[in-house]
């Protein structure tokens, strides 16, 4: 479920792992390994769940997109 809060902007969503996976279409284990290696979209924690926002996502699909459709 998202959860919008004011402190990250209006209609700013902050998305759970389980988001991320279904936007993404990246196992849970790849999201895992990109946050311990720095890789990847920004994320955070919000108590123990790991979380990020969905225009960091959404800017980082965006540039994976440019990346491939550049090299063709």
């Amino acid at each position: 479920m998202s959860v919008t809060h004011s402190w990250i902007g209006e209609g700013q969503k902050i998305l759970t792992l389980d988001e991320l996976v279904a936007k993404t279409g990246l196992p849970k284990a790849t999201v895992r390994f990109y946050r311990a290696t720095g890789k990847g979209f920004k994320t955070f924690k919000i108590g123990s769940r790991v979380v990020a926002l969905e225009s960091d996502v959404n800017a980082w699909l965006q540039a994976q997109y440019d990346a491939s459709t550049q090299a063709s």
